[in-house]
């Protein structure tokens, strides 16, 4: 066959695209060497009947071996999307100097978390001691959880986050309420854990002059700073206490003249038809659960808010001023 120019021309086009082809049995980090290269010439030196005593997989690896060290379980991933946000880290102190010096400087304080060893220790036993019966909620962790807690701060074994508003103790709260007030009204929250609730409730507690709130140490938001920012400055004019045990200060409430009451879908009494003219502690709970069985059982009433639309629930927030509203306009 004669090479004419058509026939050139196609002959160079098929040797270009032979030579800029990827060769799809070579690796990328093989394209790296020049074709002359002293690695191409040893590996093009084998023929295939070496090729097949020879591994020569190391040559087509273009990505390390990564080897996973630990297992990553889903209550780790539970763990890490528990950790707060690097940007509210304004309120923490930690460290053990910084900490016992916070401490011992009577600053409000909503949370403690700290190693055994620091807990039993001779510095900090009593000072711990002492705010967990005021109703500050201490943990005891691992290090490695005070870690990831701080995202991996040199924390010394102690951390802390403040609180933005100080607490009372139940008794001193008690009588706040009956000096200014011979009916006065106090809220307890049971199980709200939304800070934006929380400070909510605040904001329409005061509003509705309630003369108190009362939040248990655990199953409940602090006082941090959300809660002081939804709350809008109510938080200034309005006591609030922190209980170890809410079912407990409930009963101390109950010898105390105070009459229970919860707020409750199935209420048997209508809100609206509720007339009682007496110290009185309104119970709300979480949208989702509600007030606690044994909660509910201590109750002197449950009131209900009937609801005429297709709406099955209301929020937490929204049944509070609801109910203060139709208690305090009589």
């Amino acid at each position: 066959m004669k090479n004419t120019p058509k026939n050139k021309k196609q002959n160079k086009k098929n040797s270009e695209n032979k030579f800029y082809s990827k060769n799809t049995n070579s690796s990328k980090k093989n394209n790296r060497f020049p074709k002359d290269s002293f690695k191409n010439q040893e590996v093009n030196n084998f023929n295939e009947s070496d090729k097949n005593k020879v591994n020569l997989s190391y040559l087509n690896r273009t990505k390390p071996i990564i080897r996973d060290s630990g297992n990553f379980s889903s209550k780790s991933n539970e763990i890490y999307r528990d950790l707060p946000n690097k940007k509210n880290f304004d309120d923490w102190i930690w460290g053990k100097h910084s900490v016992f010096e916070a401490l011992t400087s009577e600053r409000a304080i909503n949370r403690i978390w700290c190693t055994s060893e620091i807990f039993s220790s001779e510095k900090f036993y009593i000072l711990l001691k002492d705010l967990k019966s005021k109703g500050v909620l201490i943990e005891e962790v691992s290090w490695n959880r005070l870690s990831q807690l701080t995202f991996g701060a040199s924390h010394q074994g102690v951390a802390l986050q403040l609180a933005c508003s100080k607490t009372i103790p139940l008794d001193k709260l008690i009588d706040i309420s009956k000096k200014n007030s011979s009916n006065p009204i106090i809220l307890a929250l049971d199980g709200i854990t939304d800070p934006h609730n929380v400070g909510a409730i605040i904001r329409s507690a005061e509003a509705f002059d309630c003369k108190g709130i009362i939040i248990p140490q655990r199953r409940s938001a602090g006082l941090t700073g959300t809660v002081a920012k939804v709350a809008a400055g109510a938080l200034e004019h309005l006591p609030v206490s922190r209980v170890v045990n809410l079912n407990r200060a409930l009963v101390e409430l109950k010898k105390n003249g105070y009459i229970l009451i919860g707020l409750s879908g199935d209420g048997q009494i209508p809100i609206s038809k509720f007339h009682e003219k007496m110290p009185m502690v309104v119970i709300v709970g979480a949208e989702d659960k509600g007030i606690s069985l044994l909660t509910q059982k201590k109750c002197d009433y449950l009131l209900s808010i009937p609801l005429k639309g297709k709406t099955s629930s209301l929020n937490a927030s929204v049944a509070a001023a609801i109910s203060l509203f139709h208690l305090t306009c009589k």
